[in-house]
């Protein structure tokens, strides 16, 4: 059962609403689309396409969530959007569909996508992740669990930003960020570990400690990228969750770890 609509909102034939949804003034849901319990349209949010919105989440006005994708290769079907709970979208965030049929441009729960951010056709988020006001994604995307990403900070295609990772402002990104670390400029380079961060995650200081050693050799040891890797993973806390994360991250790379500054 659903509660809460304005009488000027727009919810076409075919559209799924949960339990105690809210709908504001003009707000717009779209054929096909399902709305989790709990979850809020302000006034003038859309939400169209084949997207499914998870509990409790909240569209600001004027967000449009699962247009058809901006791909010029785009050939038809119902590709769409699939968002998890508890995610908020500030005004005018974007998301779109992805581009082939079948497939899913994917936001995972408890995100906080701040207003005019862009989430472009086949991105992949995880949880957790914070995005100030106008970053940009493009497509395919991937920004894994717990990512901080500076306000007007721009993502290439196809690049993956790594776990407890931060973007800073106005950052140009156009490789892959290896977790734990921050990285800022254009082209945007690895400058130091994410402490704060990490510590506001609940790193302990053994953590703490693997992962500057990571870092080290990584970026402070002279070493190229295959002697580093080979170095992280004969090193005596290789098995440890720090270690092992950075080296499934960078065997998964295609476009390259990001250069560390000089």
């Amino acid at each position: 059962m659903a509660s809460n609509i304005h009488p000027t909102a727009i919810i076409e034939d075919g559209a799924e609403l949960g339990a105690n949804v809210t709908l504001g003034a003009y707000a717009f849901v779209g054929t096909g689309v399902k709305l989790g319990d709990g979850t809020r349209l302000h006034h003038h949010a859309s939400v169209e396409g084949n997207t499914v919105v998870g509990k409790d989440c909240q569209v600001f006005p004027y967000a449009c969530i699962g247009g058809k994708t901006q791909d010029l290769k785009f050939k038809g079907g119902n590709p769409g959007v699939r968002i998890g709970d508890r995610n908020v979208f500030r005004e005018y965030v974007t998301i779109h569909a992805a581009t082939n049929d079948g497939e899913y441009t994917v936001v995972g729960s408890d995100n906080n996508l701040l207003a005019y951010t862009h989430v472009a056709h086949d991105c992949r988020l995880g949880n957790h992740i914070i995005a100030s006001n106008s970053v940009g994604l493009a497509g395919h995307v991937t920004v894994e669990d717990r990512v901080v990403l500076g306000a007007v900070s721009g993502i290439h295609q196809f690049c993956r930003i790594g776990s407890y990772s931060m973007v800073s402002a106005y950052a140009k990104v156009v490789h892959d960020v290896p977790p734990y670390f921050i990285v800022d400029g254009g082209p945007a380079e690895v400058r130091v570990i994410n402490r704060v961060g990490l510590e506001r995650n609940g790193f302990s200081p053994a953590q703490l400690d693997r992962v500057k050693q990571v870092y080290r050799i990584l970026y402070r040891d002279g070493l190229n990228r295959t002697q580093a890797l080979e170095k992280l993973a004969s090193h005596a806390d290789a098995a440890s969750e720090e270690f092992q994360r950075m080296l499934t991250f960078a065997k998964a790379s295609e476009r390259g770890m990001a250069p560390g500054a000089s």
